[in-house]
């Protein structure tokens, strides 16, 4: 925690108009917070800890992902909101167990994003500009710098999903220049793995096999990074449309009286494709409706 963070008037930016309506809202939600785990509040909140609170700050953070990712404006400011409310009053009983106050957590963050900004507010502003990747480049070396963290790849929560993590790992990797230099190596490599992947389905040795397919995972992930797409948003949206294409197969398989398993995989494979040709069929949503997702399918065919 750094205490001598800047105060409101010291900070070396234009104030924002809304920062008023916004510190109002703030510090109404910190009353609420105060009040719903204080001795006239909610008993369910007053027997909360900082570690029975921590998993549902994972869950809401994972659905504000889903919003974003599929595009719905309403339920991401939902989300949001909730995130916001957990956030909060994880700080409140952060506080209550002998930590630091909400206002020492927010003004210790604007600190320390000041100085991990030197290209903004430190000595180096107005020189020469920084690229995305210098950003990254510099980021990471601050953090080391502050941390003491001999890994040049940091350290991940355990809790981190694998896609998450595998794409965080290769970042670090990018952001001290080990990356590619272009896309086309990226697919060379995913193409390698798959051919090794093969030849291990061929030699029939299960444990070889399943480290390539593991090679393989990390080469996909590593094909996701490169283009700028999230792996887990994107794997959740496919998942999601295989499911949603899956279930209209089976409706219509029921509403003739038959099952997946006596319709045998060429109807299935033809179902399928009616399925995909409604999807195409059925006009754009509005703003702020969720969308459908982009990713191929798996299953008997391939798009």
């Amino acid at each position: 925690m750094t205490p001598s963070a800047p105060s409101p008037n010291d900070f070396p930016w234009p104030a924002a108009p809304d920062r008023d309506a916004f510190a109002a809202a703030a510090a109404a939600m910190i009353d609420l917070v105060r009040h719903l785990s204080g001795p006239d509040g909610c008993p369910w909140d007053r027997e909360q800890t900082s570690r029975t609170l921590t998993p549902y700050v994972a869950e809401e953070a994972h659905e504000i992902g889903e919003a974003v990712t599929a595009g719905d404006r309403r339920a991401a400011d939902e989300e949001l909101g909730d995130l916001f409310f957990l956030a909060c009053f994880l700080a409140v009983t952060l506080e209550r167990e002998g930590g630091a106050s909400p206002g020492e957590i927010l003004r210790g963050n604007v600190a320390k994003m000041i100085a991990r900004h030197p290209h903004v507010f430190g000595d180096a502003a107005g020189g020469e500009a920084l690229d995305a990747q210098g950003v990254l480049r510099q980021w990471e070396a601050g953090k080391r710098k502050e941390t003491g963290e001999v890994s040049l790849l940091g350290k991940r929560p355990e809790g981190l999903p694998a896609l998450l993590t595998a794409y965080r790992i290769q970042e670090k990797a990018a952001s001290v220049g080990f990356d590619w230099e272009n896309v086309r190596g990226v697919i060379a490599k995913l193409r390698e793995e798959l051919d090794e992947v093969e030849r291990e389905i061929a030699a029939r040795d299960d444990e070889r096999l399943a480290e390539e397919i593991g090679d393989l995972l990390f080469a996909v992930v590593n094909l996701a990074r490169f283009v700028k797409t999230d792996p887990e948003a994107r794997l959740r949206i496919a998942t999601e449309k295989f499911r949603r294409r899956f279930d209209r197969v089976a409706a219509m398989l029921k509403d003739q009286g038959r099952s997946p398993q006596e319709a045998g995989l060429p109807e299935l494979d033809r179902l399928w494709e009616a399925a995909k040709r409604e999807e195409k069929d059925r006009p754009e949503p509005r703003d702020g409706e969720p969308r459908r997702g982009e990713p191929g399918r798996g299953g008997p065919s391939r798009d």
